[in-house]
Parts: C-alpha cells; sequence; structure tokens
C-alpha cells in the first residue's frame, strides 16, 4: 500500500473510523441484551415431548425401512461429490444455469439474487450444498408413519423452519453480497447493520424483532389513515368511524366494516390510492368502521361474549340509528369475519337477522379443522404457555402474534429483512403494508384462550357447540346473501379451509378467490391492475372441483364486490354527514383509540 496514495490513505482513515463505531457500539449491544425480558420457553418454541415424538418417530421409521434412510444418505453423498465435481469446472464456464449449474432449469430462488452465488465456485458450491441439504432433511421427515396428520404437519412446519434459518445468506461469511457491500464501504454497511440490530434489540425487551420499514416515512393520520372522517361512537372496546360522503347520494343501506383486532383497522385505509375504505365511499356507500382499542391489564375478563355484546351488536345498533335504518350491509375481515359470523348466527338465533341484508367475509375463517401453517404453534404446551402468560398479565402481547405470524412467512418477513438491516446495513423501505404489520396490538387474557382453545384447537363453532350470551351459535342458521373473498397463498387463513366453512351457511354465497395473500389479495385496488381473481357460478361442496371449474379475471375483484354489493338497494337518499344529534362527532377521523 501507498501511503502517499490519498485514496488509500482516506480509506484507511474511514476504516479506523468504522472501527472505532463498532467498539462504541459494543457497550450498548452488551446492555440491550442484558435488558431482554425472560420468557416462557413454551411459547418461544416446540416443547421437549414434541422433539421426542418426532425423533421416536423418525428412528421407528428407519428401523421398519432402513432403505429410505440408506437411499437417501447415498443420494446426498453423490449429490454432494457431483456438487463438488461441477464446481470445479465453474470458472470455465461462460454462462452457468438459473440455479449455478450448468444446463440447469431449476427456478431461481430469491434469496440468491446476487451474480456470485452462481459464479463463484466458492459461494456456488455452499448454495447447492445448502439445498441438497434442505431437500435432504424434508424428504428424510416427511411421511412418518408413527405420527397423525396434525403431527407431521407440525414435523413439515418446524423442519421448514430450521432450514429457512440455516440458509447460507443469513450469515456473513457465506454471503457474498454483505462480504462485498463490507469491503466497498470499508466496514461502514457492517457498522449500520449493528446500529440496526442494537436498535431493535432495544426497541423490543420482549424478544428480537426486525424492523420492517422505515419508522419515520408514516404517519397515522397524516400519512396513513387520511380518509375523511369522524369518530361518531366509543364504548371501552371501539370508536365507530363515520366517513364522509364522497357522491352527493349515497345508497340506502349503511355500511359497516369490521377489520380483525389482531393489528390495527386502517389496513383498511392506508393511503389514498389503495385505501378500501375511499373506494367504498366513492362508489356510494355510507361507510363505517369499527376501530378497535388495543387492550392492556383493564381488559382481563374481555371474551368473545364481550365482542359480540359490546363490539358487534353495539356497532350495527349505532349504525342503524345513526342512519335510520332498518337494515346494515356488514363487511368481516379476517378474526372481525369470524366475529361477523358469529353476530349473524346470533342474530338468526335470536330472530334479528334481518338487521342485516348482506355479509362480506375477507380472508375469514369459520371452519378451523385446517386452519394452515398457524395449526403447527397449537399444542398442549403452547396453550398452556398462552394461559399462564395471559392470567399474569391480563392480555397477550403483540408481540407474540405480531411474531408468530411473521414466521408463517419467514423469508420474507424474518431473514430477508433481517439481511438487508443488519448484514447490508440498509435502511427499512418506505413501505405502507409492512408499517401497518409492525403496528401490532394486545390481546385481551380471556378472548386470547378461548379463540386458541375453543376454534383452533376445538373447532367449536364449525361444530355447532358454541354459544354466546346464552345463544347457541349455529353457522347452518345464516340465511343472508354472502360474499367470501379467500385468497390463493394466504398462509393465515387457508382459502380451501374458508371455502369449507362458508359452505356450512345457508343462503345464497358467492365465493371468489383471488391471487397472492392475506393483505395483499385483498388490499388489491382496481387502479393497480396487478392480482386477478378467480369465480364460479356454481358452488359445489368440492374446493378442488370449484377452482377447476371456475373462470379466471384480469384485475381485482373490488368492482365485482361492488357491483353485487350495491343491487338490490331502494333508491339512493342524500349523502349522509358524519354525526347526528343522538351520536355527535367525538372527534375527527382516525380517532385516538389507532394511536395507542
Amino acid at each position: 500500500m501507498n501511503p502517499m496514495n490519498p485514496d488509500t490513505t482516506n480509506s484507511n482513515a474511514e476504516l479506523e473510523e468504522n472501527i472505532e463505531r463498532l467498539n462504541a457500539l459494543i457497550p450498548r449491544l452488551a446492555a440491550a441484551v442484558a435488558a431482554r425480558e425472560d420468557r416462557d420457553p413454551r411459547l418461544e418454541g416446540p416443547g421437549k415431548d414434541f422433539y421426542a415424538k418426532a425423533a421416536e418417530a423418525y428412528f421407528s421409521e428407519t428401523i421398519k425401512d432402513p432403505a429410505r434412510l440408506i437411499e437417501a444418505q447415498v443420494r446426498y453423498w453423490g449429490e454432494s461429490l457431483r456438487n463438488w465435481a461441477e464446481v470445479q469446472q465453474l470458472p470455465s464456464k461462460n454462462e452457468p444455469g438459473i440455479d449455478g449449474r450448468p444446463g440447469s432449469k431449476a427456478p431461481k430462488d430469491r434469496r440468491f439474487p446476487d451474480e456470485h452465488w452462481a459464479r463463484n465456485p466458492y459461494f456456488d458450491f455452499v448454495k447447492r450444498q445448502y439445498l441438497l441439504s434442505s431437500e435432504t432433511m424434508r424428504t428424510a421427515t416427511e411421511g412418518l408413519s408413527d405420527l397423525d396428520e396434525k403431527e407431521q404437519s407440525q414435523v413439515n412446519f418446524f423442519v421448514g423452519q430450521v432450514i429457512d434459518m440455516m440458509s447460507p445468506a443469513n450469515f456473513l461469511a457465506t454471503n457474498p453480497e454483505a462480504l462485498e457491500r463490507a469491503i466497498e464501504t470499508n466496514g461502514r454497511s457492517l457498522v449500520d447493520g449493528l446500529e440496526h440490530f442494537v436498535r431493535d434489540l432495544e426497541s423490543h425487551p420482549e424478544g428480537l424483532s426486525v424492523t420492517l420499514s422505515d419508522p419515520d416515512a408514516f404517519d397515522v393520520g397524516k400519512n396513513l389513515a387520511t380518509t375523511e372522517g369522524s369518530v361518531v361512537f366509543q364504548n371501552r372496546l371501539f370508536q365507530l368511524i363515520q366517513y364522509a360522503p364522497r357522491t352527493d347520494t349515497v345508497h340506502s343501506t349503511p355500511l359497516l366494516i369490521i377489520p380483525p383486532w389482531i393489528n390495527k383497522y386502517y389496513i383498511l385505509d392506508l393511503r389514498p390510492e389503495n385505501s378500501f375504505v375511499r373506494y367504498a365511499a366513492d362508489q356510494g356507500f355510507t361507510v363505517f368502521v369499527v376501530s378497535w382499542a388495543n387492550p392492556d391489564e383493564a381488559f382481563r375478563d374481555v371474551g368473545l361474549d364481550t365482542y359480540l355484546a359490546e363490539g358487534f351488536l353495539t356497532a350495527l345498533g349505532s349504525v342503524q340509528g345513526i342512519c335510520e335504518s332498518d337494515q346494515v350491509d356488514v363487511v368481516g375481515y379476517c378474526v372481525g369475519g369470524t366475529l361477523t359470523a358469529c353476530g349473524l348466527a346470533y342474530l338468526a338465533a335470536t330472530g334479528g337477522e334481518n338487521r342485516v341484508r348482506r355479509a362480506t367475509f375477507l380472508t375469514t375463517l369459520t371452519d378451523f379443522e385446517h386452519p394452515g401453517e398457524l395449526g403447527a404453534f397449537i399444542d398442549a404446551e403452547f396453550l398452556a404457555g398462552i394461559r399462564d402468560e395471559t392470567e399474569a398479565k391480563g392480555y397477550l402481547d403483540g408481540f407474540f402474534m405480531a411474531r408468530t405470524f411473521s414466521f408463517l412467512r419467514a423469508n420474507d418477513l424474518v431473514y430477508r429483512p433481517a439481511v438487508r438491516s443488519y448484514l447490508l446495513g440498509e435502511k427499512p423501505p418506505a413501505f405502507d403494508l409492512l408499517h401497518w404489520n409492525g403496528d401490532s396490538t394486545n390481546l385481551p387474557a380471556r378472548m386470547a384462550v378461548e379463540y386458541l382453545e375453543r376454534f383452533y384447537r376445538d373447532n367449536d363453532l364449525a361444530n355447532e357447540r358454541f354459544e354466546l350470551l346464552g345463544s347457541p351459535i349455529r353457522l347452518s342458521g345464516i340465511t343472508v346473501p354472502q360474499f367470501a373473498i379467500a385468497t390463493i397463498s394466504d398462509h393465515i387463513a387457508p382459502w380451501k379451509s374458508s371455502f369449507v366453512g362458508l359452505s356450512r351457511t345457508a343462503g345464497e354465497k358467492t365465493f371468489v378467490l383471488s391471487e397472492s395473500g392475506h393483505i395483499a389479495g385483498v388490499i388489491n385496488p382496481p387502479s393497480k391492475g396487478k392480482y386477478g381473481h378467480w369465480t364460479n357460478d356454481a358452488v359445489p361442496a368440492d374446493p378442488e372441483r370449484w377452482h377447476e371449474q371456475a373462470e379466471f379475471h384480469e384485475g381485482s375483484w373490488w368492482q365485482r364486490w361492488s357491483d353485487w354489493l350495491s343491487s338490490g338497494h331502494e333508491p339512493d337518499v342524500p349523502a349522509r354527514i358524519p354525526g347526528t344529534a343522538s351520536h355527535p362527532v367525538v372527534e375527527e377521523a382516525p380517532g385516538s383509540y389507532v394511536l395507542k
């Protein structure tokens, strides 16, 4: 190195400066680690009984069918040798295959976008061996004969979690992009990454959570949740927002939206260009939205019956009173849809179902027999841990549900963001959906336990052995016309389970299957022209058959839903201004509950 070279001198100075910054962060890192809260291990992952049962099943399978293990091992050794041999030839190949292997047609893996994964022999070999090991692990643990269907699904899920965690892209020494960035920046990227890591530790003493979106990019009420409206009713459980009309006349029947109380309502009112609320108002609906409170220990005894009585039924009555309307159209999203189904069943049992004209369900489960990957968490140890945690605090911290949902899409919501932030030192993106995703809420103690045990574990709602407020809750009693949206890659409410749940109700049904997942498939405005959807006028009992016979349509389902909901209304009425003498304006939207 030439000490007189100004570039070299500047590089050395910058490197030394970055080393000093790294050293300065060590005390903060140590303090953040020391401040982490102790957590019940039953909430952190599978318990010892799960591992013991899985190991017993694996060794039993080995004894019953030793050829299976031998075949898998021989294939692993052979493929490893082939990988090593082909990597030796890689420098002489001008055009490696998609996955680095000459002539390979394997699909590109989003975890390995940097060209060094294909062109550098070391990184190509590391990647290949990882993919081979992943395949071998999955093959070895699939179809274990001593496990029932639920136990096997748990094994599959947690094996997948280990595989995702061990990707070479997640570690500095085996991530070529991160190493190159560190060299190019004289270590600044690693300093920035450590600062991001320490910040996330300090911000989440309950456990590490990667910051997904630029925390300074969005402000609820300023550039999110900005559709004009007013809070016209509130109780301890929710604020009711009535939105200002956007047309001179409106449909006679008002529209009440029941969002989930896991996360906050403004997923339906992010920015003007993707706001479902604004779209509905533009179509001439008088739109009301429930903004749920974020529970603390004072909500300890709030259960599903409370959400029905003080939530759904109270909101329904308030909308009827404000609009002087005998009927209301209702939309329920996710667990808000499950509550809506319970509410409709309760009204049917008590003679009040005609209060709802039409019902829409967005990615809603009412049959929890096959709840998807979330079911992997629902075992005796996990539920016992939840019960003890909520009894001690009075609520379930939103961190647990947020983390659980994130690990259902670990590569997208955990590891890839961590790599960008911690290894590459990049600032989180300004992304409204991810900002909302990180704005988690708590769950009341009694409600959390009831929901997980009565619905997920016992499936009491679908099996019609559930009661609320002293009345039987029977899905078969629901006779109002229904429009249900499911999404084909939903990891929270699998579309086939959503379909089966809808089939248990009576009355006219319209089922629509959207492309994408639980959020993007719903927040899919027509102006984007991004995701299409399937329809089938016939609703056979079997979801696979329905899908095979369905017709695909380009673009969003929003207009199809609006046309369905608009049909059958009485003549339009003059636009309704938020609030009345009996329900005066409390404060302007988005209200104060959403900010807590």
